[in-house]
């Protein structure tokens, strides 16, 4: 807790690979002169025509919703990269920004405006043309709270990488305004310096005002974009369906014909089916398993580039987790070491910081709270808990990058704290409504995570800890009125090597207060049949399959 032609009805199992339709026929041929004895052939066979090439990628959870606007989970944002797009998008293997529905912009010296010449004759997956009207149209139903489509408290990124909704003292965008048909104009109260890689990210994708009438709140469960895949089925808790758009404006892409994502929760269950053959990709694999994929010459191993953290993660509103000492203690006695032993097999490294190591701005001078117990009771008993407590830990239910196993992993970190005598109960709920419990702060205890969106700084300590954010991506309710300060200034800051230092600045500020334990930043592995050609594992955790083929 940063970013596609019909098939028969023979195609019934959900997970077949692929199917080869061989034809065959033809008519006797003609007979020769009569002065020629009459001679007969069998018909030649024609050449096997190659089935429909359909792609069955495996993941641990079901997407959430299909409105990208309306979510900030990985899982829903893995269908909704293939079907609806951004004015700007990131290079396939990093977050610099390049042309997205839009094909080039201008940014004015105060850094306030941005205008952008959109791509002509795309068009949306029902027909109609994506515009700069379309634009304004998406963004005035995120902004505006009176809007008929906005959805109240449901859009949540939007709230959160903006600052606020329209109204709001700290909303940033002034106004959106259709210029002409290809030319949309933003213009910014103050400047943003991440503003750009906010547009390319997964939640901002632009959908077809027509569908979005006609849907209303439904939209998330028939979406309708620009994308190169179209929505075709989605069967909760089993699988989505997805199709090539055959009217795809990037020309000769997508080059698969249907894209099926398929969701099994177990990790092991779900690697058993690629190595039968049953599925082609799988996201969420046991670390331990690994060694396993690289000595089997059927299949690849992949990785995702590390632009995360797994963290645990206290709600400071709740008393005994309010006062600092008491969130300081339990991060003494949390063993990381001990679970990346355990449950990365090495493909992990403790974090000290929200922020992974890996993006500028990380501060190194900051050494972690080591594993001492004696110290974590020490703390408890200045805080006037020498006997611990009791409370409720909400364990994930769902393999995430930088969780594989939440259920395993909560019960290691239960048995961390009762040994300084703090005792939890280990509950969990369906992945949707996890997600909602933890941002209305219905918990004591919780393991979650963040993947980057778009590889700035903003992305993880602004997100995730600005005050603003409370009931959004601040899931620890943390309402510090210094590090907010710094946050915004470092936000608004255009030069970066001043963003740099203020960036470090608010994590000093963190690191004291200890709103969450940052546990670790993992290099998440997945697995692939051979014959998987172009897939690259974006490190913002989610990508289009455009360039995906089977062969």
């Amino acid at each position: 807790m940063k970013k596609k032609q019909v098939l028969g009805t023979a195609l019934t199992s959900a997970v077949a690979v692929s199917m080869v339709l061989t034809g065959c026929g033809g008519s006797q041929p003609a007979q020769k002169p009569a002065e020629t004895p009459a001679q007969t052939t069998q018909p030649a066979a024609e050449p096997a025509k190659a089935g429909p090439k359909k792609l069955i990628y495996a993941r641990g959870g079901d997407s959430v919703s299909l409105d990208p606007i309306a979510v900030t989970d990985g899982e829903s944002f893995r269908v909704t990269d293939n079907v609806l797009e951004t004015l700007v998008k990131y290079k396939e293997n990093n977050t610099e920004v390049v042309p997205g529905l839009a094909e080039s912009w201008e940014i004015a010296p105060d850094g306030k405006t941005y205008t952008f010449k959109l791509r002509q004759g795309v068009k949306f997956h029902d027909g109609t043309d994506f515009d700069a009207e379309a634009v304004v149209f998406n963004f005035e139903r995120w902004m505006d709270p009176n809007n008929p489509l906005h959805q109240k408290g449901k859009f949540e990124y939007y709230n959160d990488m903006f600052g606020g909704l329209k109204g709001d003292e700290g909303h940033v965008i002034d106004s959106v305004k259709a210029v002409d048909k290809q030319t949309v104009e933003f213009k910014l109260k103050r400047p943003v310096s991440p503003f750009l890689n906010n547009l390319g990210m997964s939640t901002f994708a632009i959908a077809s005002p027509t569908a979005l009438k006609e849907s209303k709140d439904k939209f998330g469960e028939k979406p309708v974009g620009t994308g190169p895949f179209k929505f075709i089925e989605w069967k909760r808790e089993d699988s989505i369906t997805l199709e090539k758009n055959p009217d795809y404006w990037n020309k000769g892409l997508p080059k698969l014909d249907q894209v099926v994502f398929k969701v099994i929760p177990d990790n092991s269950a779900r690697l058993t089916a690629l190595i039968n053959g049953e599925v082609d990709v799988l996201e969420g694999m046991n670390p331990d398993d690994v060694q396993s994929v690289k000595e089997n010459a059927e299949l690849q191993l992949l990785t995702r580039p590390s632009m995360n953290v797994g963290y645990l993660g206290f709600n400071v509103e709740k008393k005994p987790l309010n006062d600092p000492k008491v969130r300081q203690a339990l991060s003494h006695a949390i063993n990381k070491a001990g679970i990346i032993e355990a449950f990365f097999a090495g493909m992990a490294q403790p974090a000290t910081n929200l922020l992974p190591p890996s993006l500028w701005g990380y501060n190194d001078s900051i050494q972690d709270r080591e594993y001492n117990l004696d110290k974590a009771k020490q703390l408890l008993a200045e805080a006037g808990y020498p006997n611990g407590f009791k409370l409720e830990f909400l364990a994930m239910p769902v393999a995430r990058p930088y969780m594989p196993n939440g259920q395993k992993i909560a019960e290691a970190i239960q048995q961390d704290l009762k040994k300084i005598g703090v005792e939890t109960k280990i509950v969990s709920y369906e992945w949707a409504t996890y997600l909602e419990k933890t941002k209305n702060g219905e918990m004591e205890l919780f393991l979650l995570g963040w993947t980057g969106d778009n590889g700035d700084p903003d992305n993880f300590l602004g997100t995730l800890l600005n005050k603003n954010n409370i009931g959004g991506n601040n899931r620890s309710r943390y309402a510090s009125e210094e590090a907010s300060k710094v946050l915004i200034a470092a936000q608004s800051e255009p030069d970066q090597a001043k963003r740099t230092e203020l960036y470090k600045q608010a994590q000093e500020i963190i690191f004291k207060d200890a709103p969450l334990v940052p546990m670790i930043h993992s290099t998440p592995p997945l697995a692939a049949k051979k014959n998987v050609v172009g897939y690259v594992p974006h490190p913002t955790g989610s990508e289009s399959l455009e360039n995906v083929e089977l062969q």
